[in-house]
């Protein structure tokens, strides 16, 4: 368990009642737009307040609730070894990959290019060598096949590659059906994926206040296969959803309920976290923003209505809106990641990779936000206090004017109570410059080369 996670509260208990209460009006008052007509049709057969002329569905209050009862508070995502299982109950904190991004910053040239299918095999490869990225949301897509290939070529090029869970986006329903077949096999039957499942699926809800017929479909036959799934909102203050924070979250918070809902009328029981990915306009240009302060504050606000409902929280952090691995990014990573790890959700994906506004995924950004990663873990953990760490002892033996090198307690705790910056030049100034005076965007493509030029195994 993360000792500080979930403490940080961006919201009263009031705040989140009253954004609950507006959520709900807009459920039962102003709906939500579902052109699936097989889809309405079970839903109309479920007794939901189907609108057939505008194919508006309204939920009430008694829909929501039995719901909300029977969507599981802990959901286990599994990896294709046990150390990588992720435990999703309100308690634990997990960082991953994530996006669609349709560019890479190339690791050897340095320039911006379409992405590929290798590009599935390479992120995952280096995710899976990283500690501290702890599951892997495909970030990238396979640009050199076509749409009716991509579930197939994304998961399956994961699952060769990659030991810890394997989450994506869907784009077919021939392509879904094919993932999991292929998964089932690999788990040696259809029952015991669906008893550890290490595959998940995203489908979505498109701000403001619609499911795309396809996407409503997907869902239904995810569901049905018993396969964990998300469908996560993903608004955009200002120009889909309200431009106040507050306006915004309500709406976002109305759109996952429904997507939570709909998995529970189809199968109860079924595994669903609740999942959103607000960002913000740039009043300046009208083009979005992944990287602002408050898309970091909205996550974090996103965390505690999950945890009010008592869901597992997928949500967002992590993307920048710098085009390298800059500075930029650097700052707005870390920013946003905090809030969210420190609101407690439990499961951020786009926290590493990510830049650009999550249209590319660079290479080195994956070593460099390992470390970010391991860095917020470090704070989540806390400082431990008790006697022996509270050293009394050891400072009377040291002693005014000693040093506590060699003290019992640095030897002790020496490789636990503190972070071990891998990326930090820890040479000075003269030797550094001597050594070619590399930053750290540079060390850090270094060592993702390292990994990927090394066989798989090694």
């Amino acid at each position: 368990m993360l000792d500080l996670a979930g403490k940080f509260k961006i919201l009263s208990l009031k705040d989140i009642e009253e954004i609950h209460q507006a959520s709900m009006e807009i459920l039962t008052d102003i709906g939500i737009k579902l052109e699936n007509q097989q889809v309405l049709k079970y839903l109309k057969d479920k007794k939901v307040d189907v609108n057939p002329e505008n194919s508006i569905v309204r939920l009430t209050n008694t829909v929501v609730e039995e719901a909300l009862a029977t969507a599981p508070s802990e959901i286990v995502l599994y990896g294709r070894e046990d150390e990588n299982n992720l435990i999703l109950n309100n308690e634990n904190v997990y960082l991953g990959s994530g996006g669609t991004a349709v560019n890479v910053i190339d690791l050897y040239d340095g320039q911006r290019r379409k992405t590929v299918s290798k590009d599935v095999v390479d992120t995952a490869r280096l995710v899976d060598k990283l500690q501290y990225i702890d599951f892997y949301v495909i970030p990238v897509y396979p640009g050199d096949y076509a749409k009716e290939k991509a579930d197939e070529i994304r998961f399956i090029n994961a699952l060769e590659h990659t030991s810890k869970h394997v989450m994506g986006g869907v784009y077919t329903g021939e392509g879904i059906k094919k993932v999991i077949e292929h998964a089932a096999e690999l788990a040696g039957s259809r029952q015991k994926l669906q008893k550890e499942p290490f595959i998940s699926m995203i489908t979505s809800i498109i701000s403001p206040l619609q499911m795309e017929k396809n996407y409503a479909g997907f869902l239904k036959y995810i569901v049905e296969q018993g396969i964990p799934v998300v469908a996560p909102p993903a608004p955009i203050a200002g120009a889909t959803s309200p431009l106040t924070l507050a306006g915004t979250l309500a709406q976002l918070n109305a759109e996952t309920l429904f997507g939570i809902v709909l998995t529970q009328l189809i199968k109860p029981g079924a595994r669903v976290l609740y999942g959103i990915v607000p960002t913000t306009m740039d009043l300046k240009t009208s083009s979005f923003r992944f990287g602002s302060i408050e898309t970091g504050i909205m996550n974090a606000a996103g965390a505690q209505l999950g945890r009010y409902y008592n869901l597992p929280v997928y949500n967002t952090a992590g993307v920048t809106d710098a085009r390298i691995p800059d500075i930029e990014a650097g700052y707005e990573k870390m920013a946003n990641i905090l809030l969210s790890a420190l609101a407690g959700s439990d499961f951020i994906h786009d926290a590493a990779g990510l830049i650009d506004s999550g249209l590319t995924v660079a290479y080195e950004q994956y070593v460099i936000d390992n470390e970010i990663l391991g860095m917020v873990k470090r704070v989540l953990k806390g400082v431990e206090v008790n006697r022996e760490r509270l050293a009394v002892q050891e400072i009377r033996d040291v002693g005014a004017g000693g040093n506590f090198l060699t003290a019992p307690g640095t030897l002790k705790y020496m490789r636990s109570e503190l972070f071990d910056q891998k990326l930090m030049e820890p040479a000075r100034w003269e030797e550094w410059n001597k050594k070619g005076a590399r930053d750290v965007r540079e060390r850090a493509a270094n060592i993702a080369r390292e990994i990927l030029n090394k066989k798989e195994g090694d």
